[in-house]
C-alpha cells in the first residue's frame, strides 16, 4: 500500500492546470496516502486552490541561489521517503529532482512524449499514453503505471473557488448578477499567442451591442497597459480588472458567462471551473491544449501556422493576426447560445 505519494510539475500555470486530473485519480484511487507537490515559486498560489494536496513543496528559483534552492528541497524530499514520485513535467530538470527525492518508484513519460527526451534516464518505469493527444490525458495516463486503468475514464479538475472581493467589485461597477459578464483575456507569456488588443477592444464593444454583456479585462504582472489598450478600443464596453490573485481570478471566471482567450494559464483555469469558453489558437495546437468541454470552441489557424509551438515568431505577420474579429464574435454567439 503506497503511503506518501509526490507530483513533481513545476510550471507553468496552464501545464499545474493540465497536472490536476492526475493529482484527482491519486487521491481517489490512494484515498489515505499523503500526497505532496513539488512547484515553482512562479505557480505555487494555484496550489493553494487545491485541497486534495496535502503539501506543496516550493522550489524557489528566484528569491534564493539556484544550488541552494536545489540542495534544499531535495534534502527536504528525502525526509519524506516518498513510495513513489511522479515527474509531470518531463524536463531533465524535473527528472533529476525526481530522483534525487529518493523515492522508491520514479515515473515518467516515455521518450515520444518527453520535451527533453534525456529526463528518461532518470526514470525507473514510464508509462505509455497510448493514443490520446490532450495533453491532460496524457498526464493523467501516469496513473496507469500504478494499476490505475480506470483512472483516464475520469477528468477531475478538483480547484476550490471562494467568493472574493473581486467578484463583488465587478458586480458593483457593472450592476449586474452574476453570470452576465464576459472575460476577456490579452495576455499570454508567448508574444505569438497574443491576439492583437484593438481586436479585443472590438470584441467587446460587440459582446455588449449583440448580447448586453459587460466585459472584464484580465491582465497579469506587465500586462497593465495591454489591458488598458483593450479598455480603450471597446468604445466604453470594457473595465479593467484589477490586479487580483489566482483566487480572485478563479472566483471571477467562475461567475463569467464567456471567457475569451488564448492559450495560457487564465483559459485553463477556466476550463477547469467549467466556464464557457471560445479559445484563440495560433501557434498551439488546440486538440493537444485546448478546452475539454464539448461544448467549448476554438478559432485556431494553427494548422496554417508556420510558426508552430515557437514562442517568438519571426514572421512579419504572425498567424494569430488572421484570426478576425468576426470570427471570434461569431464563435462567442454559438458558444453563448449553447448555455442559454
Amino acid at each position: 500500500m503506497l503511503t506518501r505519494i509526490l507530483i513533481v510539475k513545476l510550471s507553468s500555470l496552464g501545464d499545474i492546470v493540465h497536472a490536476l486530473p492526475l493529482a484527482a485519480a491519486l487521491r481517489r484511487g490512494f484515498p489515505d496516502a499523503r500526497l505532496d507537490w513539488v512547484v515553482d515559486e512562479r505557480y505555487q498560489e494555484i496550489l493553494d486552490l487545491v485541497p486534495i494536496v496535502d503539501r506543496r513543496i516550493v522550489w524557489r528559483t528566484r528569491s534564493v541561489p539556484a544550488w541552494r534552492s536545489v540542495g534544499g528541497v531535495v534534502a527536504e524530499l528525502r525526509r519524506e521517503q516518498y513510495d513513489v514520485v511522479v515527474d509531470a513535467q518531463g524536463l531533465l530538470k524535473s527528472a533529476v529532482l525526481a530522483r534525487l527525492s529518493g523515492g522508491g518508484r520514479v515515473i515518467g513519460l516515455p521518450r515520444s512524449h518527453l520535451r527533453e527526451p534525456g529526463a528518461r534516464l532518470f526514470y525507473t518505469e514510464v508509462s505509455q499514453p497510448g493514443a490520446v493527444r490532450h495533453v491532460a490525458a496524457i498526464n493523467l495516463s501516469l496513473a496507469s503505471a500504478l494499476s490505475m486503468e480506470s483512472a483516464a475514464a475520469s477528468w477531475e479538475f478538483p480547484l476550490e473557488v471562494r467568493s472574493p472581493t473581486a467578484v463583488a467589485d465587478l458586480r458593483c461597477r457593472f450592476g449586474r448578477e452574476a453570470g452576465s459578464f464576459a472575460v476577456v483575456n490579452p495576455g499570454a507569456a508567448w508574444p505569438s499567442k497574443r491576439w492583437p488588443a484593438e481586436r479585443f477592444g472590438a470584441l467587446a464593444a460587440r459582446l455588449r451591442e449583440d448580447h448586453g454583456l459587460a466585459v472584464a479585462v484580465l491582465w497579469g504582472p506587465g500586462e497593465k497597459a495591454l489591458a488598458e489598450a483593450v479598455v480603450a478600443a471597446s468604445q466604453g464596453a470594457a473595465t479593467a480588472t484589477g490586479s487580483t490573485s489566482l483566487g480572485d481570478l478563479a472566483a471571477v471566471l467562475k461567475e463569467a458567462a464567456l471567457l475569451v482567450s488564448g492559450d495560457t494559464g487564465p483559459l485553463h483555469i477556466g476550463a477547469a471551473l467549467g466556464t464557457p469558453i471560445v479559445g484563440l489558437y495560433g501557434p498551439t495546437d488546440p486538440e493537444r491544449n485546448g478546452p475539454w468541454s464539448p461544448d467549448d470552441l476554438t478559432v485556431s489557424r494553427f494548422t496554417e501556422c508556420r510558426c508552430q509551438r515557437v514562442r517568438r515568431c519571426r514572421d512579419e505577420r504572425w498567424c494569430l493576426e488572421e484570426i478576425s474579429v468576426d470570427a471570434v464574435a461569431a464563435a462567442a454567439a454559438s458558444r453563448l447560445a449553447a448555455t442559454a
